[in-house]
């Protein structure tokens, strides 16, 4: 596969969720929260791995947007974790303006492959 703007930015977005939640774990002792958070944030990228190889274009959609479903639940863990004082605002916005990015990311993928159907 070509260079993909969309698989990079997962998988630098996952690695953030994954430092976080070790932060969390260890310093807040928050073990719930975190834990959803570190599935759905890092559940994007290997969803979008696994579109690469998809059997057809329909399976290329539905991998992408279950991706997508995880980009909006990792969004409201991460507003969980700042409205339980978890993490800080400014992490929060940090992770939140990378999620929102590849949640738009996703849905134009979507919506092209939808239009070459």
């Amino acid at each position: 596969m070509a260079k993909s703007i969309l698989r990079d930015k997962s998988y630098s977005f996952a690695l953030l969720v994954i430092q976080r939640h070790k932060i969390i774990v260890n310093e807040k002792k928050e073990f719930v929260i975190s834990k959803q958070i570190l599935r759905s944030g890092t559940a994007i990228g290997a969803l979008i791995r696994e579109a690469e190889f998809a059997e057809s274009k329909k399976d290329f959609i539905h991998k992408m947007s279950i991706a997508l479903k995880e980009a909006n639940e990792t969004i409201y863990w991460l507003d969980l974790l700042k409205d339980s004082e978890f993490i800080e605002y400014s992490v929060h916005k940090d992770l939140q303006v990378n999620c929102k990015e590849l949640v738009a990311m996703l849905v134009s993928t979507i919506k092209t492959a939808k239009s070459k159907i």
